[in-house]
C-alpha cells in the first residue's frame, strides 16, 4: 500500500481564499449577533431557565469561535511547514517550526516515527500540554504520563488500535498540567503506512476543548436543574390540587342548608383558577350547617401559591369550622383567625368574609378581614353591603373586627367572592359588572344557575390570581 506521505501523492489543493474569507465574515457576524442576544438576555441567577439559556448562548459562542479559528487556519495554512521529501521509503517526521501567532493556539499537531522512535510537536502542542518548549517531545510510550489515571486506558486503546489495526484516532482524554490543573484534549490522527502496508509513523492533531466541554457541562447541569425544578413544580402542583380538592366542599351543583326546616339557603360555589399561571393559590369557599339549623358561609384568600399556601388555607378552614361549631360569632372568629396567622411559623397574610345565617329570623351576621363585601341582590337590583371594620388577617397583632347585620327576604340572593374575580385595581367598574348581572340572577331558578352566569361573564377573562364565588339564595 503506498504511503499517504509518499512522493507520488497528489499535492493538496489550497482552498479558494475569497470563499474562506466570506465564510469567516459570516461566522464573525453571527458571533456578534449571538453575543448581542446573550448580553440582552436576563441575568437572573435564581431562575433555572434563565441560567440554562445563558449557558446555551455561551456554548454557541464557543462553537462559533472554534469555527472561526478553524476557518482562519484553513485560510492561513498549517502552523508547521510542509514535511520534507521522504528518504527511501520511510516518511520523515516534519521539523517543528518556530511558533507563530495564530488564531489556533488551542490546536497543535504531532508525529511519531515508529522506526526511529522520534517525535515532533508543533509549538502550539507544547502550550496545550503544558510542556516546556525547550524540552524534547514525548514519545508515544511517554505520552500517557500526562494523562489522568482513569483516562489512560482509553488513550492506550486508541493508540494501539491505530498502530496495529490502522484505525483512525478520534477521542478525548484529560491531562494534568504542571500547576495541577486539568485540561481536556481532543485527539484526531491516523497511521502513516509504508509501501508494505506496515505502520511507519502516526500523526495527530490535538485540540484543547476544555472551555467547550466546560460550557457543555454547564448546559447539561442547568438543563438537569431546570428539569428538576419543573418536576418539583409539577409535584407541588399535583399535591396542591389534591389538597385543595380535599379541603374545599365536595358538593357539586346546589346545596340546600339546613337539611331540616322550612327556611333554607340554596347554595352553589365555583373555583376559578388563574389564567396566567398553573400555580394553585389560597382561595377558598365554604358552607357548613351549624347546630340549631344555622349556616356558616365564608370565602377567603391566603396570599401566595403552592403547597404551603394550600396547607395554610386548610388550617384556616379547619379553625374556622371548629370555632363556628362552638358558637363563636363572626367578628370574634375573625380575631381568632388573625391571632392564628400571627402565631404561625411562616408569616402570611389573608383576607376573608364570614357570614352566619339564622333562618328563623332570616338574619345574616357577618364580618370581614380586608375582603370585598358581599353583594345583595333583591327585586332585580344589586348593592354592596356596607363593611364593618376589619384589617387583613396576619397584618397586625390584637386586631379587633366589627360585625354587621342584615335581614334577608324570600328570594334574596347573596354573592360572596374573592378579589381575584374582580380585582380591586379595576375599581368600582369591575364591581358594577357583577351588579349588572342582577336581571339574569332574577331569571335564574337555582343558585347553581347564578354561579354559571358569573362564570360565563368572568371565567374567560385574563386573571392574574385565582378566584372563588359562592352564591346563597333564600328559598323555602
Amino acid at each position: 500500500m503506498p504511503s499517504p506521505l509518499s512522493a507520488d501523492r497528489p499535492a493538496a489543493q489550497p482552498p479558494r481564499r475569497g470563499t474562506v474569507d466570506a465564510l469567516i465574515s459570516q461566522t464573525r457576524r453571527l458571533l456578534g449577533d449571538v453575543d448581542a442576544v446573550r448580553r440582552d438576555a436576563p441575568a437572573d441567577g435564581a431562575d433555572p431557565e434563565g441560567r440554562w439559556q445563558r449557558a446555551l448562548y455561551d456554548l454557541a459562542l464557543h462553537q462559533l469561535s472554534d469555527l472561526d479559528e478553524h476557518l482562519a487556519q484553513l485560510r492561513d495554512g498549517p502552523a508547521v511547514p510542509p514535511a520534507p521529501e521522504p528518504t527511501a521509503d520511510i516518511p520523515v517526521a516534519p521539523v517543528p517550526a518556530p511558533r507563530r501567532a495564530s488564531l489556533l493556539s488551542r490546536v497543535g499537531s504531532a508525529e511519531w516515527n515508529l522506526l526511529t522512535d522520534e517525535a515532533s510537536w508543533s509549538g502550539e502542542l507544547y502550550e496545550i500540554l503544558g510542556r516546556d518548549p525547550d524540552a524534547p517531545p514525548l514519545t508515544l510510550d511517554e505520552l500517557p504520563s500526562l494523562v489522568l489515571d482513569e483516562d489512560r486506558p482509553q488513550l492506550t486503546a486508541m493508540v494501539t488500535d491505530c498502530l496495529i489495526d490502522a484505525k483512525r484516532i478520534d477521542g478525548e482524554f484529560r491531562i494534568v498540567l504542571p500547576d495541577g490543573g486539568v485540561r481536556t484534549v481532543h485527539m484526531m490522527g491516523e497511521p502513516v503506512l509504508d509501501d508494505d502496508g506496515g505502520t511507519a509513523s502516526m500523526w495527530a492533531v490535538l485540540r484543547d476543548v476544555s472551555e467547550l466541554r466546560r460550557s457543555q457541562r454547564v448546559v447539561s447541569e442547568t438543563r438537569d436543574s431546570l428539569h428538576r425544578q419543573r418536576h418539583i413544580a409539577q409535584t407541588e402542583h399535583r399535591l396542591a390540587v389534591e389538597l385543595q380538592e380535599a379541603v374545599l366542599p365536595p358538593w357539586h351543583g346546589s346545596l340546600r342548608l339546613p337539611r331540616q326546616g322550612p327556611e333554607k339557603l340554596d347554595l352553589a360555589a365555583h373555583y376559578l383558577p388563574c389564567s396566567t399561571s398553573d400555580l394553585i393559590g389560597g382561595d377558598w369557599y365554604d358552607a357548613l350547617e351549624l347546630p340549631g339549623g344555622e349556616s356558616l358561609l365564608s370565602v377567603g384568600d391566603l396570599t401566595g401559591h403552592g403547597v404551603t399556601v394550600t396547607s395554610g388555607m386548610a388550617m384556616l378552614i379547619g379553625a374556622l369550622r371548629g370555632m363556628a361549631m362552638a358558637g363563636t360569632e363572626p367578628g370574634r372568629l375573625m380575631a381568632c383567625l388573625n391571632q392564628l396567622l400571627d402565631a404561625t411559623v411562616q408569616p402570611a397574610l389573608g383576607s376573608a368574609v364570614c357570614c352566619r345565617y339564622r333562618p328563623t329570623t332570616r338574619t345574616l351576621v357577618w364580618a370581614q378581614a380586608g375582603h370585598p363585601a358581599p353583594l345583595l341582590f333583591r327585586d332585580g337590583t344589586g348593592r354592596v353591603l356596607t363593611s364593618p371594620d376589619g384589617v387583613l388577617l396576619g397584618a397586625t397583632s390584637g386586631a379587633v373586627y366589627g360585625q354587621a347585620e342584615v335581614t334577608l327576604e324570600q328570594g334574596d340572593l347573596l354573592l360572596l367572592h374573592t378579589d381575584g374575580l374582580v380585582p380591586r385595581r379595576d375599581g368600582e367598574a369591575a364591581v358594577q359588572r357583577l351588579l349588572d348581572l342582577a336581571p339574569r340572577f332574577g331569571e335564574a331558578r337555582t343558585a347553581q344557575e347564578c354561579v354559571r352566569t358569573v362564570v360565563e361573564a368572568f371565567g374567560e377573562t385574563e386573571r392574574e390570581d385565582d378566584a372563588c364565588v359562592l352564591v346563597a339564595r333564600v328559598s323555602s
